[in-house]
This record gives C-alpha cells, sequence and structure tokens, in this order.
C-alpha cells in the first residue's frame, strides 16, 4: 500500500452568495406567502450567507449538478496535471439531475474527457466521501496512478417553492405551536444550498506547497439497527418502512409530496449524536489508536449550528473531547451543501494559510439518510521541511 496525497482542492459556490433576507425572493414562496418558519429556523442553524444556481434576475437555473461539478472538476487542470491523463472520476451526490444514467458518467460527458474508469456514489452527506474512499484506494492499492473525488449539490432544484404542496403553506400556519412541520419540511429550504467540491489524489506530493496525506477513511452504517431518517422519493410508513416512489401512481406522487425532502425531527434529534459521533469514535478510539490530543484541526459537518454543542457533548461523552477552538467550520457563510460540504470546509482551511507541516486534521461527516458517519485523518505534508 501506498501513501496518498491531495495534491490540489477545488470548492465551487455557484453566483453570488445569497443572505438571509433574499433567500425566498429567489427559492420563491409557497403557495404565495412568505414562509413564518423560516426567521424560526434561521435564527437556529446560524447560517448568515449561501449560493444558489439560480438566476436571481430570471430564475432560471444556471447549472445542473453535473456541469457545476465538472466546472470544479476542470478547475483542477494545471501545468502539473492534465485531466487527459485522470485515471478515475469518483463523484458523489445526493441528488443528481436523473435516476439514471448515475452521476459520474454525465460528469464525464461533460467534461469530454479520455476514457477512465467513473464510479459513482448516493447517498446524503456521506456520498462525497465514498467517492473519496473510492478514490484513495484506488491509488494506495496502485490501481490508479491518480484518481479525481467530487461531492456536489444543487438542491435548489427541489426547493423552490412552486415544488411544495400547497397543504404544507397550511400547516405552517401552525408553526409557533408545532415547529416540528417546519423542521420536517419547510425547515430543509432554509438549511441546503449548492455547491461543489473535487479533490486530486496522487502517490507523490507536490514538489511546492503543502499536500494533505489521507492516513485513514473510517466509514460506518447503522442502518441494521434504524430506520430511515432523512429520504426522498419515498412515504414512511407506520412501522418505519419506506415505500418508494414506484409503489405509487403518478397522480400520488404530488398528493403526498414524493419528491419533497423529508425528515424523521423526532428521531433525528434522539439517535443522530449517539449514532453517528459516539459509537463510531467508541470504534475509532479502539481500532486507530488515536487521542484527541493528536489533533491540530477538526473539521466537522453538521447542517445547523443547533447541533454544534450536542456534537461536543457527544464527544466528550466517547471521551474524544476537542476544544471548539480546534475545531474548522464554514457553516455560517457557505450554508450547509451535502456531499460537497466537506470538500468545501477543508479547500477553506488548505487555503488559509493556517496548515503547517505534520499537523493531522480529522474530518466527520455524519449522515441522517440512515444513520451513517464517516471519518478521515489527514496529515500536512509540507516539502520544504519534508515533515509530515
Amino acid at each position: 500500500m501506498t501513501d496518498v496525497y491531495i495534491n490540489d482542492i477545488v470548492a465551487l459556490l455557484p453566483n453570488e452568495p445569497v443572505d438571509n433576507d433574499h433567500m425566498e425572493s429567489i427559492l420563491g414562496q409557497i403557495a404565495d406567502r412568505p414562509s413564518r418558519a423560516r426567521r424560526i429556523i434561521l435564527r437556529s442553524n446560524g447560517i448568515k450567507s449561501r449560493h444558489y444556481a439560480i438566476d436571481p434576475v430570471t430564475g432560471e437555473s444556471t447549472h445542473s449538478n453535473a456541469e457545476l461539478t465538472a466546472e470544479a472538476v476542470r478547475l483542477l487542470a494545471s501545468e502539473e496535471f492534465d485531466l487527459a491523463n485522470m485515471d478515475c472520476l469518483a463523484c458523489g451526490t445526493s441528488l443528481p439531475d436523473q435516476l439514471m444514467p448515475n452521476h459520474a458518467v454525465m460528469v464525464h460527458g461533460e467534461l469530454a474527457t479520455p476514457p477512465c474508469e467513473v464510479i459513482a456514489t448516493s447517498g446524503v452527506c456521506v456520498a462525497g466521501m465514498t467517492a473519496m474512499k473510492y478514490a484513495w484506494l484506488g491509488v494506495t492499492s496502485g490501481e490508479f496512478a491518480n484518481a479525481v473525488a467530487t461531492g456536489s449539490e444543487v438542491a435548489s432544484a427541489i426547493m423552490r417553492g412552486n415544488r411544495f404542496e400547497p397543504e404544507l403553506a397550511a400547516a405552517s400556519e401552525d408553526i409557533e405551536n408545532r415547529p416540528e412541520i417546519a423542521f420536517e419540511t419547510d425547515f430543509l429550504r432554509w438549511m441546503l444550498s449548492d455547491g461543489a467540491g473535487a479533490v486530486l489524489l496522487q502517490s507523490v506530493p507536490k514538489t511546492t506547497g503543502l499536500s494533505l496525506r489521507i492516513d485513514w477513511i473510517y466509514e460506518r452504517s447503522f442502518a441494521n439497527e434504524m430506520d430511515a431518517c432523512m429520504y426522498i422519493g419515498a412515504e414512511k410508513q407506520p412501522d418505519g418502512r419506506l415505500s418508494g416512489w414506484n409503489q405509487y401512481a403518478p397522480e400520488e406522487w404530488r398528493e403526498h409530496s414524493m419528491f419533497a425532502v423529508k425528515q424523521d425531527v423526532k428521531q433525528l434529534n434522539e439517535h443522530i449524536i449517539n449514532y453517528t459521533v459516539k459509537r463510531p469514535l467508541l470504534e475509532i478510539a479502539e481500532n486507530k489508536g488515536i487521542r484527541p490530543s493528536e489533533i491540530d484541526f477538526f473539521l466537522p459537518h453538521y447542517s445547523s449550528e443547533f447541533f454544534r454543542q450536542k456534537l461536543a457533548d457527544g464527544m466528550r461523552d466517547a471521551d474524544f473531547d476537542i476544544p471548539f477552538a480546534r475545531w474548522f467550520t464554514n457553516l455560517r457563510t457557505k450554508g450547509n451543501t451535502g456531499s460537497a460540504a466537506i470538500y468545501i470546509i477543508i479547500e477553506e482551511l488548505y487555503r488559509s494559510g493556517r496548515l503547517r507541516g505534520g499537523q493531522k486534521l480529522l474530518c466527520l461527516i455524519p449522515e441522517s439518510g440512515r444513520f451513517t458517519s464517516a471519518f478521515m485523518l489527514m496529515t500536512v505534508f509540507d516539502p520544504a521541511t519534508m515533515e509530515s
């Protein structure tokens, strides 16, 4: 097994940032009425700005998911790396533009680069990290000389007001007394946004500038113990099972808001920390032998600042306490971009000037789809000092 390095990383956020006061004018109102949930949710999630692949003047889409991802990949091209020599393209997303073909081949088609191995990984937030792991394993095994991995979301495509059923607007009238209504459906409109990230993985570090060596990627699903919590294209039954869209007649799809993103908030609040933070951290401490004191930067992806202290408490319960001073996140300014988020977080830290050779970075990506979690440990490599 050979070492694998992130030698370049790109974050691509479409169009100008959108602040809290203008987001509803871009996404559109539901039933021509302002959302009563928006301000409540924004107070909780802490997001101040985000990006949408929507023209704010015309309301037309500016990018498909595949187009945005391909644009990010193109930005990896340099004098040192020709996209024509790409050995593998691994793309993760929650919301591809179509059911088939898969997202990665659509990105490859947009790029029009020579034939290479292509794979798409699906899921929710962890999809970007499973793409990263496939690419990493391919390079470390010697199968590929290089690989490109991506995470991307264009959530705005399904977050527009005209995509939601009138009954949501009616339910939102009771938002002050029953805030769970907003959190289950309308809250996602004020939480999710668009973005793409791409990384270049190679078996040797750069000769100038910093590289990030991937030490390991650890992913765990607890779907054997938990029902689905966040879903789209399905209805959750009283016994916890999901009935997929293809079990319903087309006229029922709109009746059930089948293609709206839905969240079981009670299940989320009761179980997300235990299953995506505490239990996997206990496994990692035992299996990887890592201690919190070794971590210079902790890069968590979380959907809302509502979960920040809960996450810290869960880490403390797992005897893996990392002080907030060593946390790095850009949720407030970049929003929740799902499977792209960890790429966008890493990219900002990478270009911040704060990294030094030998530092260790621990990334966390929790997913409430059916309770999955991924962690990645990286070490900064500086060729000037040969320190890592």
